[in-house]
């Protein structure tokens, strides 16, 4: 192995980096599939940093691309083992995209510096860090298609949506972390190793403002779902209605290719769709607001949107609940999803016994001339297909 206390020191800063690491905010939510994503911002730019490392103190360094994907392999593992003795699991899935990653920056750089190409055509100046930059725009592009690939072959999600998700967030902490895993290796270049602990405080703190962030979207979703909860303790709708909706919905606008933003409004307004009805002196039986009167229908409606907006989320819920009701033609795509997944749940309800799912879903079809658009129902109908409901 070359420069051993070198990788000793890189591998150390992975493997805490990967203990640091942000676990899911919650295991389920609804139609997300397992979970949110962890990170390790910290073991990410760590990994970047060594794979683009020239030099170390001012001597130039010759580990290559094999040293570079053993040390960011082992290390990672290393710094998984109290994770999983703690019962947090594995997250096999972002170790093998770090080391793949880590491997991709390492090949793109490694063999041009240690065969003297590198520094030949750059020398000094500022085409040197320009061009670590660009390696990591290319990483951080293939880390992108590689998480939205291995999405979509364990979820089946539309690949688009997907991907141009995961180009979002380079926005945010992904750009971070390519940021101080150029500035990790430069100033290693010159300051040695102390410059692992000095440049990498910055990154620490922002992963740690960015765990209170995503405590409080979790702890702002889990008010949403106790206030949709409300509707369900009155016995204006039956239990779990809300829920179901939301679920589906959120299905159903994947399925289409909505992104993630637009997906968190929608689950936000599916968990409220149904709040107007605690405007209601006499409640729908079962909540079941389908077979009413068009006009009925958007005056409940139109009450759940000024209930929701004294709530404070978003307007863009309050505009889905009340216009939910409102013509399909005339309605936001979000509003369409609302309304024919509370449709079908309503009518699911009614077919209960085998069959009850596809004979509700043949109902809709049959009103998607006036009442619901095709291409929702037939997305609810390949969501409903993929999750075994449909029999």
């Amino acid at each position: 192995m070359a420069e051993p206390e070198i990788a000793l020191a890189f591998g150390l800063l992975i493997a805490v980096g990967e203990v640091l690491r942000r676990g899911p905010v919650r295991t389920a939510p609804p139609g997300r599939g397992s979970g949110e994503r962890a990170s390790a911002p910290l073991g990410a730019a760590g990994a970047l940093a060594y794979a683009l490392l020239g030099a170390a103190g001012g001597r130039p360094t010759t580990h290559g691309v094999a040293q570079t994907v053993a040390v960011v392999a082992a290390a990672c593992l290393a710094g998984l083992v109290p994770r999983v003795a703690g019962g947090r699991g594995a997250a096999a899935d972002d170790l093998v995209r770090r080391v793949l990653t880590a491997g991709f920056a390492a090949a793109c750089f490694q063999p041009l510096y240690n065969s003297g190409t590198l520094t030949g055509w750059l020398a000094d100046g500022p085409a040197y860090p320009l061009f670590m930059v660009t390696v990591l725009a290319l990483t951080a592009l293939c880390d992108a298609v590689l998480a939205a690939t291995l999405t979509r072959a364990r979820t089946g999600w539309p690949y688009g949506p997907l991907l141009r998700d995961e180009l979002r967030s380079l926005l945010g902490i992904g750009s971070a972390i390519c940021a101080t895993g150029v500035v990790i290796s430069l100033g290693t270049a010159v300051a040695g190793l102390w410059a692992l602990p000095v440049f990498c405080l910055p990154l620490l703190l922002t992963q740690f403002a960015f765990r209170r962030y995503a405590a409080v979207r979790a702890t702002y979703r889990q008010t949403i779902a106790s206030l949709a909860r409300a509707t369900e303790i009155a016995g204006y709708t039956r239990p779990g209605h809300a829920r179901r909706v939301a679920r589906l919905s959120r299905a159903v606008g994947r399925e289409l290719g909505l992104g993630a933003a637009d997906l968190d409004v929608l689950e936000y307004a599916a968990l409220m769709h149904d709040i107007g009805q605690l405007s209601l002196l006499d409640p729908v039986p079962a909540g079941a607001t389908a077979p009413l009167a068009p006009a009925e229908q958007r005056r409940i409606a139109l009450l759940g949107g000024a209930v929701v907006r004294q709530t404070g989320v978003p307007e863009a819920v309050a505009v889905i609940v009340e216009r939910q009701a409102d013509p399909f033609r005339d309605q936001p795509v979000t509003a369409r999803i609302v309304r024919t997944v509370n449709a079908y749940d309503d009518l699911a309800a009614e077919s209960a016994g085998p069959g009850g799912p596809a004979r509700a879903l043949e109902r809709l079809r049959r009103a998607t001339a006036r009442e619901y658009e095709p291409r929702v129902v037939e997305a609810l109908a390949r969501v409903l297909a993929r999750g075994g409901r449909t029999a």
